[in-house]
C-alpha cells in the first residue's frame, strides 16, 4: 500500500495545512514557500499515476485516494484564494471558483452513489484538461504579489471553471442515464409480472367456467336399489 505512487498521492494531502497557513502568516518567504509546495504537489498528480502504471503498482488504495487528494488540494487552494485579501483582482472571478467547489461536491456524491451499485465513473480526457487548468491557474494566483502576471491565473481559472461545468454535466448525465435504465428495467419487470398475474387469473376463470358447464353424473335412486336387492334375495 505504501509504495512510491501512493506516497506521492499522500504527500498532496500532507502539504495542505502548510499551504493553508498562508492565510495567517503574511510574509513573502512563507507565501513563496507555500506556492512552490502547491506547484510540486500539483506535479505529483501526474507522476503518481505514471509511476503506478510504469512500475505495475496500481492498487485499489491508490485509485481511491488519488481523486480525494486532488479535490482536497484544489478545494483548499480555492478557499485560500477567496479568503485572503488581494488574491483575486476581479470579484467576478469568484464565479468559476464557486462552480469548481460545487462540482467537486457533486461528483463526490455521484461517485459514492454509483460505487454502491458497482458502477464506475472513470475520469475523462476533458476532466484531465480541467485539472491541468485548475492547477496552473491556482499556482499562478498563489504567487500573487510575487510576480506581475496574476491576471493570467484568473483567466485560466475561468477556462477551468467552464471545463469544470462541462465535465460535471457529463458525469451528472451519466448518472441520470443509469438511473433511467434501472427504472426502465424495473418498469418492464413490473409489466411482465402484471401480465403473468392476469394470465393466471384468466386461466383460473376459464377452468371454473369449464367445470360449471360439465354435467354432473346421474345418481341412481336409493329406493330402486333397495327393491332390486329384495327381489334378488
Amino acid at each position: 500500500m505504501y509504495n512510491l505512487p501512493n506516497l506521492l498521492t499522500i504527500s498532496r494531502i500532507v502539504v495542505i495545512p502548510v499551504i493553508f497557513l498562508t492565510l495567517y502568516i503574511n510574509s513573502f518567504a512563507w507565501q513563496m514557500f507555500a506556492a512552490i509546495l502547491f506547484v510540486i504537489a500539483s506535479i505529483t498528480d501526474y507522476f503518481d499515476g505514471y509511476l503506478a502504471r510504469l512500475r505495475n503498482e496500481t492498487s485499489a488504495f491508490g485509485r481511491l485516494l488519488d481523486p480525494i487528494a486532488d479535490k482536497l488540494l484544489v478545494s483548499s487552494a480555492l478557499v485560500l484564494v477567496l479568503a485572503k485579501p488581494d488574491m483575486v483582482s476581479f470579484k467576478i472571478s469568484y464565479i468559476p471558483a464557486f462552480v469548481i467547489l460545487c462540482r467537486e461536491i457533486l461528483v463526490s456524491g455521484l461517485r459514492e452513489f454509483l460505487r454502491e451499485v458497482n458502477v464506475g465513473l472513470p475520469v475523462t480526457k476533458l476532466a484531465k484538461w480541467k485539472t491541468g487548468f485548475q492547477m496552473t491557474a491556482l499556482s499562478m494566483m498563489l504567487f500573487n504579489g510575487l510576480w506581475h502576471w496574476n491576471g493570467i491565473g484568473e483567466f485560466l481559472l475561468w477556462i477551468a471553471g467552464i471545463l469544470t461545468f462541462l465535465t460535471g454535466y457529463q458525469y451528472f448525465q451519466k448518472s441520470v442515464d443509469y438511473i433511467k435504465s434501472v427504472e426502465k428495467v424495473k418498469t418492464l419487470e413490473f409489466e411482465v409480472e402484471i401480465k403473468q398475474t392476469k394470465k393466471a387469473v384468466n386461466n383460473q376463470k376459464e377452468q371454473a367456467k369449464k367445470r360449471a358447464k360439465k354435467p354432473a353424473a346421474a345418481k341412481k335412486p336409493l329406493k330402486a336399489n333397495k327393491k332390486q336387492k329384495t327381489k334378488e334375495s
